[in-house]
């Protein structure tokens, strides 16, 4: 999640598709995942920069990083509406910097997990947008600025922690933690689990749960992934792909399907990427994809743009999240 846009926008729902988004087939086994001949939608737009998508009860949450407000959009309705206002933890937020809300996930008592980078925590919000405390420091040293979350299995929450949220990133004299984390919360135990990326972001998981995504975003742009042992601890780092491109154009999230695809941003749209490594497609709209989320039964697939919210169809389920509630 990097700064794209400063100027402050006014929402606009749009009802017909636009026309420069595109499907680009790298590898005739995209057909398998996508059908051919398949378009990409614009639903809405007139936001500054959006992250964040999660899927619960018809509609689709997600996060306006730059306006500092967590939004839904209701597809039977094609409205958009506001439910948290300074999302981040900032009172009137300036749009010139990532102070907002970021990822968030259903818990299973179906409150949502939200990530308030501003503050550096991951707090509890109900359907009307109140919040309480949940997640804030390790060690009595305050997070940097959680981004994106994932439950597994075993109802273990695991985040990435990079440093977008701090006005002056790792020089910022807000950040207490020396490195930028993955992290893992079960038992009432907060375990960092990486340490050694420059600036984790998208997190996933294979749908057996024996395989770690995380993807970094610079200086090096690469999509890692580890092996997962039953306790959590993690071994066999190695690069899935390496990207070309600079900042910031960059690997943001991602999202696994139930086949074992990997859906990641990245510089030049989202890739569709094979459990084996092998880059099968690419999703290519206008503007920078931060994030991706499926929805509905699965098959129904959000692009979180820097400006717009995109919708396609797929011809395999996304992995559904742990608490998914439909």
């Amino acid at each position: 999640m990097l700064k794209y846009f400063a100027a402050a926008l006014l929402c606009t729902v749009l009802a017909v598709p636009a026309l420069a988004q595109s499907v680009k087939k790298l590898d005739p086994a995209l057909d398998n995942v996508i059908a051919p001949g398949t378009k990409i939608e614009k639903v809405a737009s007139g936001f500054i920069f959006i992250e964040g998508p999660m899927w619960k009860d018809g509609t689709l949450w997600f996060s306006d990083v730059r306006m500092d407000k967590v939004r839904t959009y209701d597809p039977e309705t094609n409205k958009v509406t506001v439910i948290l206002n300074d999302s981040g933890g900032m009172k009137n937020a300036p749009p010139t910097g990532n102070f907002g809300s970021n990822g968030m996930i259903t818990d299973k008592d179906g409150s949502i997990l939200l990530t308030r980078m501003y503050i550096g925590a991951i707090e509890r919000m109900d359907d009307k947008g109140n919040t309480k405390p949940f997640l804030s420091k390790y060690e009595g040293k305050r997070l940097n600025s959680p981004n994106d979350l994932v439950f597994t299995a075993d109802g273990a929450l695991w985040f990435t922690d990079p440093s977008f949220g701090l006005a002056d990133m790792d020089k910022d004299s807000k950040k207490e933690i020396k490195f930028n984390g993955v992290y893992r919360y079960a038992g009432g135990k907060l375990t960092p689990v990486i340490t050694d990326m420059t600036q984790p972001n998208g997190i996933g998981f294979s749908p057996d749960g024996k395989t770690l995504y995380v993807s970094n975003s610079m200086p090096d742009m690469y999509l890692r992934a580890y092996d997962v042992a039953a306790d959590g601890k993690l071994s066999n780092p190695r690069a899935v792909i390496k990207y070309p491109g600079s900042a910031p154009d960059v690997p943001d999230g991602l999202k696994v399907d139930s086949a074992g695809n990997i859906w990641s941003t990245g510089p030049g749209g989202v890739r569709i990427i094979s459990a084996s490594g092998k880059v099968l497609g690419q999703l290519i709209v206008p503007e920078t994809v931060a994030n991706v989320g499926f929805a509905e039964d699965g098959k129904t697939v959000y692009l979180t743009g820097s400006t717009s919210l995109y919708r396609l169809h797929s011809k395999i389920a996304g992995e559904i999240p742990m608490y998914y509630r439909k």
